[in-house]
């Protein structure tokens, strides 16, 4: 346990952003399964848009890597190319 002002503030600072980056990396992964669960192609092009918003979004506040985010943007793109054809 830290005994500097400092300290315990970075550990209240820390339990709050780990929370943050918790909660928005489930609603990355919950939007990439949206993605992969659907069947109709009108709906998984409607998925794939807030997923990559979502993506975007993480990617820009570094929660993902830019080149993970790009990854797994173009792997979506190619399951519902799959699936339109």
């Amino acid at each position: 346990m830290p005994n500097i002002k400092s300290a315990k503030k970075r550990v209240r600072l820390a339990e709050r952003w780990t929370a943050l980056n918790r909660a928005n990396r489930s609603k990355v992964r919950t939007a990439m399964k949206r993605v992969l669960g659907a069947t109709d192609p009108a709906e998984a092009d409607a998925s794939l848009r807030e997923a990559v918003r979502l993506l975007d979004r993480a990617a820009a506040s570094r929660l993902y890597h830019p080149n993970r985010a790009a990854r797994y943007k173009s792997r979506l793109a190619r399951h519902v190319a799959g699936l339109e054809s």
